[in-house]
């Protein structure tokens, strides 16, 4: 008898003492069904050989190979129906080509040969070997051909016979996901405080840096990654110490990086090279104050921009000690000022935060000396790491686990307060008599824009379409709200 382990509820049985199991990729089943009988299949409870029919998108292949392993009745497999993601291909391949070592989110699994499908390795090729099992693949054939084959491939079956094959019963088993899967060069992060945002760093590396190996060591590594402080203020000394910084050590190298005095001991400093490093006819070039003077000429100006990366030595490879921050970008912005920062290496955990706290300290020089107020700060890591050895994991971890949602929440109090999405808000309500869903798109009180649609989903495409929701848990709630408000539309409008 046919006794799926995995999916039961998704699967059309027609003759539990059949041995021929129909797949029928995308197309319903219910389709495949009707099309069969109309070719000649036999489709009787009693005496089909079709044991069972069902989909196969590509997420359930190994479930389905779990299910044939238990079932060593199921001596064909008939692929029917259109392939839109592969899984025709994956099926194929499986017993054809076979699986290669892989690794996949950190974690050691098979790939299936000529595909990009992985499995949890619970069910592999040679657990076939001793068993016949053909795959035929009818999802090739037009519609004129497919009857007479169908009926020459029925024919030459064998007589029914009782299996006396063991039944193979595995599950699947659970992969230890080092990471969670996101593009690694594709994270950007808005917070208002410098703490804030160090912890939503480690929090981001923690759950979706990916483990690199590399000279120096292993590492937890994403790549470009931006990161905007709304409100680069100095935080008070008790919270700091909370997550193990010290106001008075953050401090003082703040004044490190206004400093353009290099010692015999060091080969760089940030200051040094701001200030004093490059030379213009044998003078050292003090490029912060050539930054003050374009911003006092011209406050609109774009060429207040610093490298701090010396191509003629900083490239070369015999040459040791290369600046980690390698640019600063000041741009005025309303009537403030604001600071990019370019990273080539950050360290995440002991280093990002005392980065940033120079980089206010720099920020506020720079905007004192032009008369502006402090804008937003802006940090761009190319490469962001966290060191796993030691007791670098365990302290990410910490990180990351202390937060709790993605509320926003004050660093000196604990409370938490909802996050304020920067594209807007929005408002919901129903036009009866045009039977649509209404939203508007409104910005400190101002109407944007207005979406109609006869249901939420039409709206949502909307929405997308326009990038009109920045923020993630927004964007939730607000579908949520749009489903909410669907349901008082007129029932007759709903229906058609």
């Amino acid at each position: 008898m046919f006794e799926p382990l995995y999916y039961k509820d998704r699967l059309q049985i027609i003759n539990p003492l059949g041995d021929v199991g129909v797949v029928t990729l995308w197309t319903p089943p219910a389709l495949i069904r009707k099309k069969l009988g109309q070719w000649g299949v036999d489709l009787q409870a009693h005496c089909s050989r079709i044991a069972v029919i069902s989909t196969l998108y590509g997420n359930g292949l190994a479930e389905m190979l779990l299910n044939l392993l238990y079932n060593p009745q199921i001596a064909s497999i008939l692929i029917f129906g259109k392939d839109l993601a592969g899984s025709r291909q994956e099926l194929l391949n499986f017993f054809t080509l076979g699986v290669e070592p892989s690794h996949y989110l950190g974690s050691a699994m098979v790939r299936i040969i000529g595909t990009e499908k992985r499995l949890d390795g619970s069910v592999l090729p040679e657990d076939f070997r001793h068993r016949p099992l053909q795959v035929v693949d009818f999802s090739q054939d037009n519609e004129e051909t497919m009857p007479n084959r169908l009926q020459a491939f029925f024919a030459a079956l064998p007589a029914l016979q009782p299996c006396t094959l063991p039944r193979v019963q595995r599950t699947l088993s659970q992969p230890e996901v080092q990471w969670y899967p996101s593009h690694p060069a594709g994270h950007t992060i808005l917070r208002h405080t410098p703490l804030e945002a160090w912890q939503e760093v480690v929090f981001r590396l923690f759950r979706f840096g990916q483990r690199r190996q590399l000279r120096k060591g292993e590492r937890i590594e994403l790549l470009n990654l931006k990161v905007v402080v709304e409100e680069p203020q100095v935080e008070s000394a008790e919270v700091l110490a909370k997550w193990g910084f010290s106001l008075p050590t953050l401090q003082a190298y703040q004044q490190t990086l206004l400093d353009g005095r290099l010692s015999m001991e060091q080969p760089y400093t940030y200051g040094n090279r701001l200030r004093a490093h490059f030379q213009l006819d044998g003078q050292p070039v003090d490029g912060l104050a050539l930054a003050i003077a374009h911003l006092r000429e011209d406050r609109e100006s774009r060429r207040a921009y610093l490298s701090l990366w010396d191509s003629r030595r900083d490239i070369l490879l015999d040459v040791r000690g290369h600046p980690c921050l390698v640019s600063l970008f000041f741009r005025t912005w309303g009537e403030s000022l604001t600071l990019t920062a370019t990273f080539r290496t950050h360290n995440a955990l002991d280093g990002w935060l005392r980065n940033c706290y120079g980089l206010m300290a720099i920020q506020r020089h720079v905007a004192e000396e032009v008369g502006l107020a402090i804008g937003t700060l802006t940090l761009i890591s190319h490469s962001i790491s966290i060191d796993p050895q030691g007791d670098g994991l365990t302290r990410a971890k910490a990180v990351a686990e202390a937060r709790k949602s993605d509320d926003r929440v004050d660093p000196a109090t604990g409370r938490r307060s909802m996050r304020i999405d920067p594209h807007g808000e929005f408002v919901i309500s129903v036009d009866q008599e045009a039977a649509e869903l209404v939203v508007h798109h409104r910005y400190q009180g101002q109407l944007l824009k207005e979406y109609r649609g006869r249901s939420s989903e039409v709206i949502e495409k909307q929405l997308a379409r326009d990038c009109a929701v920045a923020d993630v848990g927004h964007a939730l709630f607000l579908g949520r709200e749009m489903a909410r408000w669907q349901m008082q539309l007129p029932v007759t409008k709903q229906e058609e």
